[in-house]
Order: structure tokens, then C-alpha cells, then sequence
């Protein structure tokens, strides 16, 4: 909220300077796709470089920049130049073949003043996109990513003031025969196999729920709580907010309380439930089938429970705790006595065909993990020499320990083995050698710490294989560097490790080649180039409500990460003409495909929905598990306790004229509106503002004004610069036609008689 008011403060504060014939900035400057930025921004200790990128091979390789000799940060309120120098050239001119371009570099990490700023070719007279440095600067990004879950939630309504009007609705799966009574995948007609599977969430852009996997989230939203207590805040606007317990928990209580409802009297617990699909969820009427009980749903769901346990005890809820330790000891016990039983959903040796889309049994070797990593929750928990003894006789069976090598698509297997040498009473000679091949294959790896040293990536966050997935293998390797401070693997590295950590997140924000961040629809929360649609059967391609932002109503909700860049991409095997129907084949060539297609790697990306026979979830789909990959490396680098001017439990708020002010930062708090600068009241009044909306953000031909109440107001529409580009007098629901204005970043401007209200948007 702190950083929403700022930017609405800055915002207003542009579009006053203009109205008073204050500003003269001269020509605006184009933001070029050739300088990229973190477009939220950086911390005020980060290491900060941009990226000035000279495309040679790809779908852009036919386009050209060369940076001129002088690179300027300028403060996007003063228009101070702040710091100047020569870009940087990257590895001697060489193209980089992951990405297919030429780099430069431009440092300005020594830039740590918060404010609003962006770099600037002053030869060119080109710039990047607006970013801020602050303390609090990844705050409200965290807060969307984690409210992603909220929308993914079954059997649980969408009111819309925690979810907005754009995307409310009622509880999905609730109806008859879904998940209150669901019954079992091979019986569904028999009243005698129902079960309560209520719950959990859609785990992708698919509504079904498969067990490993959301025992898995739930295990990800713990380590994120453990490893930074004070990252999570209890204001994320979820029906939840305000209990006192941090709505990360809240969240992750949904997943458990599914789990507990998976689990049967034995100890067992059930594998998946296949969920019927429409838009929106709640239309979805088809029955909800389950699987069977599985060796890896049970030792998955074990070691959930387990470390659960662990977090609710340490925040007071002593009688919850105590019942999901003992469903965790009872879920171990059942997997000790049942070690190889297995479920493959939508598989014909099992007769399974249709239950589910993904596959989420494991193999022998995941399942050993599985069963490792609970043994590891659960001594931690109970303090019992046998889970202890079974980690110790089993963890050199790791793949981390056994080839001396550590790398992003095991990151939460190498994990547990940290995890364990936490514990104190973890055996000395164990957890010593764990965080010796750990240091080790860290340091010494090839495409750990030597490719940050070496820098491999102009992009500053190198991977080595970019799969389906890549932004969450990105999020992975992000968290693998942190691992050397979470674990106090080497102090003499944390520097560096801190650095490298990060360049991971500027990546997904938008330090890459295509200039994008990998967050949906964020335009409102600092976002520049979003992520407009992504595969999701809610979402989906031809909704006149949800499909692009832009063209659609609303859009997708904001923060949700799609897969990434996917050099395997192609389209369905029955292309060009096998697919069934001449509709159908009509779709293999219904739109252009490069990129994804023959693009380097870092550059296989498009943002599309087109589902079969295009296939776009290979790409754009979200998944649960890159959605908490990201959040625990984000989280890392988020203090809730910051107040506005930076201090740490300040008492520094944003004052009713919208400044920082008290605390330490020597401005006297003004709680009179009428008494700020100018003449404006009530400026930004939330309450008398409540139900205001515009849309499509961003627009492309027309924009949309709902301001929430009969009102006859005025809307300005002002440039970046504060030039007024459009004025009119208004009643009520209007729509303004805006396909004249160039693309680019906007202000709006609502003046009523005794209130004004200022919101960024963007035209495409």
C-alpha cells in the first residue's frame, strides 16, 4: 500500500507541476526495447545494471542499436542527471548465443538515494522504462504473487472485494457429485467410495489437483516463511487479512486442511482429484473423480504436514500443530508399511485415461527423496532418533552427495540436506558434510558460481538448459546462491551470493531480451511490459472478458509467473493437416510462431493463449510450482517492517497530502487535506474512491471510466512528461476513445468538485 500510495503521489505531483507551468523538460525521450531494467525497481544496496542489448540472431535480429558513449540515470521527478558514465561492452562484442545479442552494461549501483528514476542514451535520446530504488520496492509485488493463490482457490468464492470485480465469482467444485461427495476414479457411480476432497487449489492453468504437487506448495510457503519471518505482512486483501497470523500462512492453511481431508483413516493419502473445467470455475458442473492412495502422495503429504507443524506451532496455534504432527507420523507409518505403492493417472495400464493432465507419480529415485525429506520434517518436529537415523543411513543416496554436483532442477532435494543441518541435533559428521559438497559444488560447479564470476549471461542470470518451466528453473538457481547465506554455507561469498540472488529476480522483471516481466498484468504496480494472457482455462484465448489485456475487459488477475522461455516449443504433432477437422487445421496457421519458434533460447517466448493444436501452455502456462519458486527467492529480498523513508520499524507514514512524512524524515505529518500544497482536497480519498475503475489497462483503442457512484467529474489524460493530451467533461460510466495517442505510460486525471483522484495506465 505504501508503494501504491507513492506512485499515485508522483503521479499527481507530475500532473500538478504541469498545471502550474512548472515543468520544461523539453522533448520526451522514446522508451527503447534495446535498454532494460528491473522495471519495479532495486534496492537501495543492490548491485544495478542495465542492460543495453544489440539484437544479431532471432526474431529481432534484423534490427539494430549501438548505445552512444555517454549513459546517463536521471531522477524521473527532478529530472536530475544523477550519474553518467560509458556503457560497459560485454564479453569483448561477442554475441551470446542463449540470447542471440550483442551487450553493454551501464552500473549504477552506486546509486543508493530512493526515488524514481531511468537510464537515459543521452546521444540516442533513447531511455528505459521508470523504476524505482526503495527500500520497500518488491513489497507490493510479493503481496500479488501470493494473492495468485487466492484466485486458484477451489470451492471457495471470489467476492469481489478481495479478488475485484473484474474477477469475482461464486465457489467452484461445490455442486453435486464434485468435491463435498466425490467418489473414486473407478467406481464413480458408487455412493459408498464419496470422500470430502474440498479445497486446495487449480494447480495450473488446469483445474485438477494432484497431491505431490500441492504437498509440495505448502512445503515452499513454510521454507519461505522460516527462512524471512519478516517478509510477510497480514494485508494481502484476502478474506483472511487482518487475523494476525501472516496471509502467507493463511494461504498455506487452505492447502493443509485439503491435505488432512485427502488423508483416510489408515494413514494414507489419496492421490489426485480430477476436477471438471469451464470459465469461470464456478460454471464448471462436471462430476470430480479421485485416485487411489500412493506411496509418494502419503510420504509428500508427511513431510507438508510435518514442517506445518513446525510453523503454526511457533505462531501459537499449539492444538493445530499437535494434530498435523500426529497425521504426519501416521501418514509416515503407512508409507513405511505400503513402500511401493503407485498411482499413474491418465495412463492405460492403470485405466486411468482422462484423470488429470500431468503426471505426478515419481520415480524410485524422487520417491526416496520424498521419503528423505519427511524423515528430515519429521525429526526436526518430534526430536525421534528413528527418522533421524533413517536420514543419516539414507542421505548419501542424493544425487547432490553421489555426483558432487548441485543444479536447479534438484533444488528441492538439495534443500532437505540443508534443511537438516538446521536442526541441532542433526548428527555433527551429516551436516558437515552436507555444506561441504554443497560449498563446493556451489564454488566450484561450472554453472554455479564460476558463471556468475565469468559472466556467461549478458542478462546477468545464467542458466544452462532452458526446459518448459525456465522461469521457474530461473527462480531455482536464484534460491541456490541465497542457500549459501539461508544455511551459513560460506560467509566469505555472501556478498556475492546476495548479488547473484537477485540478478535473478531483475531477470524475471524484465532484464532479458524481450524486455518483459514474467508477472501477468502488473501495469498498476509498476510493470511496464507485462505479461498480457497466458494459458489458463479460466483466462482463455477468445474470453471477451479475461483473454489479453488491452483487448479483453480485464484481462487476467495481476502477478501470476508464466513457464518461460521454451526452446522445445512446437506446435502439436497433427499440424499442419491432421488434426481432425478443417477448423481445426485452420489453427496451425493461424498466427505467427517466430518466436517461439527457431529463436535462441532466451528468446523462445510468446505472449499467447492459443491452446491446442498451438499448444501455448508449453510456454505461457502457470504453474503453482513456479508461482512459489518465485515467491521464496522474491521474499528473500522483501522487509515488511520498513516504513516509507526506509527505516527499519519507523514510524515514517504516508500523510494525507500523500508525502512520507514523521518519523525520521524531518516532514511534519499534514492530516488536513485542505491544507496541503495547491488547493487540491481529499486528494486519493480511498473511501470516496471506493468502486473506481478504469479498463482495459493497458487500453489500445478505447479506456473505460467506472468511477463508482453518480458523479459528474472532469478526466484529464497527461503524458509522462505532464502535457495534457486529452480533457473532458464526464457523467458517470464513460468510455474514452484513446486509439489516437501514442503507446507509452499515462496519467488520468479525475477531478470531481471536491475530490481528485490520479491512476497510471498504458497505451498499446
Amino acid at each position: 500500500m505504501v508503494r501504491e500510495r507513492r506512485i499515485l503521489f508522483h503521479c499527481c505531483m507530475i500532473a500538478l507541476v504541469f498545471l502550474s507551468g512548472i515543468i520544461n523538460r523539453g522533448n520526451a525521450q522514446e522508451a527503447s526495447p534495446f535498454i532494460v531494467v528491473d522495471q519495479f525497481g532495486y534496492l537501495p544496496d543492490a548491485q544495478k545494471i542495465a542492460v543495453i542489448r544489440n539484437p544479431q540472431i532471432g526474431y529481432d535480429g534484423d534490427e539494430s542499436y549501438s548505445p552512444g558513449g555517454n549513459i546517463t540515470l536521471v531522477n524521473a521527478i527532478s529530472s536530475e542527471n544523477v550519474l553518467s558514465g560509458s556503457p560497459m561492452v560485454w564479453n569483448s562484442g561477442n554475441t551470446d548465443a542463449s540470447s542471440g545479442d550483442k551487450a553493454w552494461w551501464f552500473d549504477f549501483s552506486s546509486v543508493t538515494t530512493p526515488g524514481k528514476y531511468y537510464v537515459l542514451d543521452t546521444e540516442n535520446n533513447t531511455r528505459s522504462f521508470e523504476f524505482e530504488i526503495a527500500h520497500d520496492v518488491y513489497n507490493e509485488v510479493l503481496k500479488h504473487a501470493v494473492r495468485t493463490f487466492f484466485y486458484q482457490r477451489v470451492g471457495f468464492p471470489k467476492e469481489a472485494q478481495y479478488a475485484g470485480a473484474g474477477w469475482a465469482d461464486g465457489a467452484s467444485h461445490i455442486g453435486n457429485l464434485q468435491d463435498k461427495n466425490c467418489r473414486l476414479f473407478s467406481n464413480p457411480n458408487s455412493a459408498s467410495t464419496e470422500m470430502d476432497v474440498s479445497g486446495g487449489w487449480y494447480d495450473a492453468g488446469d483445474y485438477n489437483k494432484y497431491t505431490n504437487w500441492t504437498a509440495n506448495y505448502v512445503t515452499e510457503m513454510m521454507k519461505a516463511y522460516l527462512e524471512n519471518p519478516g517478509a510477510w505482512g497480514d494485508d494481502y486483501n484476502i478474506p483472511e487479512s487482518g487475523n494476525g497470523i501472516p496471509d502467507l500462512i493463511d494461504e498455506a492453511k487452505w492447502g493443509v486442511d485439503h491435505l488432512l481431508r485427502l488423508q483416510k483413516e489408515d494413514g494414507s493419502v489419496l492421490s489426485i482429484v480430477d476436477e471438471s473445467h469451464a470459465s469461470p470455475p464456478s460454471s464448471a458442473t462436471g462430476q470430480s473423480l479421485y485416485g487411489p492412495p500412493s506411496t509418494s502422495a502419503t510420504l509428500n503429504t508427511a513431510a507438508a504436514l510435518a514442517i506445518s507443524s513446525k510453523v503454526f506451532k511457533m505462531l501459537g496455534m499449539t492444538d493445530y500443530s499437535t494434530e498435523l504432527e500426529a497425521k504426519a507420523i501416521h501418514a509416515w507409518e503407512w508409507a513405511e508399511a505400503n513402500p511401493d505403492v503407485l498411482f499413474r493417472n491418465n495412463d492405460p495400464d492403470y485405466d486411468s485415461e482422462g484423470i488429470g493432465a500431468g503426471q505426478q507419480e515419481e520415480d524410485d529415485y524422487q520417491r526416496s527423496m520424498t521419503k528423505l525429506e519427511a524423515a528430515c520434517f519429521l525429526f526436526d518436529v518430534t526430536k525421534d532418533g528413528e527418522y533421524k537415523n533413517y536420514f543419516d543411513a539414507n542421505y548419501t543416496d542424493s544425487h547432490l552427495i553421489q555426483w558432487n554436483f548441485a543444479y536447479p532442477f534438484e533444488a528441492a532435494n538439495q534443500e532437505v540436506l540443508l534443511y537438516y543441518t538446521l536442526i541441532p541435533e542433526a548428527t555433527s559428521s551429516v551436516a558437515d558434510n552436507i555444506l561441504a559438497v554443497y560449498e563446493n559444488a556451489m564454488i566450484n560447479g561450472s554453472e554455479n558460481f564460476p558463471a556468475y564470476y565469468e559472466h556467461k549471461d549478458p542478462y546477468l542470470a545464467h542458466l544452462q538448459d532452458y526446459t518448459w518451466g525456465s522461469n521457474a528453473v530461473k527462480s531455482h538457481q536464484g534460491n541456490m546462491f541465497f542457500n549459501l547465506i539461508s544455511f551459513d554455507v560460506d560467509t566469505s561469498v555472501e556478498t556475492d551470493a546476495h548479488d547473484a540472488a537477485q540478478n535473478y529476480i531483475h531477470y524475471l522483471h524484465g532484464v532479458n531480451p524481450l524486455n518483459m516481466t514474467y508477472l501477468s498484468n502488473m501495469y498498476e504496480y509498476g510493470g511496464d511490459n507485462c505479461v498480457n494472457e497466458f494459458y489458463h482455462t479460466w483466462f482463455y484465448d477468445g474470453s471477451a472478458k479475461w483473454d489479453r489485456v488491452g483487448e479483453s475487459t480485464y484481462g487476467p488477475p495481476p502477478g501470476f509467473l508464466t513457464g518461460g522461455p521454451n526452446p522445445s516449443y512446437d506446435r502439436d504433432g497433427c499440424c499442419p493437416d491432421g488434426c481432425g477437422s478443417a477448423e481445426n487445421n485452420a489453427v496451425c496457421n493461424s498466427e505467427d510462431l517466430v518466436p517461439p519458434l527457431d529463436q535462441p533460447s532466451q528468446k523462445s517466448y510468446k505472449d499467447f493463449n492459443t491452446s491446442w493444436p498451438l499448444n501455448s501452455w508449453s510456454v505461457t502456462e502457470n504453474s503453482c510450482g513456479y508461482q512459489v519458486s518465485y515467491i521464496r527467492l522474491l521474499s528473500k529480498f522483501v522487509d515488511a517492517s520498513y516504513d516509507c523513508h526506509g527505516d527499519k520499524d519507523g514510524a515514517a507514514f504516508i500523510d494525507a497530502c500523500g508525502q512520507c512524512a514523521g518519523g525520521n524524515t524531518g516532514n511534519e505529518p499534514i492530516t488536513d487535506p485542505e491544507e496541503c500544497e495547491g488547493t487540491i482536497t481529499g486528494l486519493n480519498d480511498e473511501k470516496f474512491w471506493e468502486g473506481f475503475s478504469i479498463y482495459p489497462n493497458p487500453a489500445t483503442k478505447v479506456l473505460f471510466i467506472h468511477p463508482g457512484r453518480n458523479l459528474k467529474y472532469k478526466a484529464r489524460i497527461l503524458n509522462i512528461t505532464g502535457k495534457v493530451m486529452m480533457t473532458k467533461k464526464l457523467n458517470g460510466d464513460t468510455t474514452l476513445d484513446v486509439k489516437d495517442l501514442p503507446a507509452g505510460s499515462y496519467i488520468i486525471r479525475i477531478e470531481s468538485d471536491s475530490q481528485i483522484l490520479t491512476k497510471k495506465f498504458m497505451i498499446r
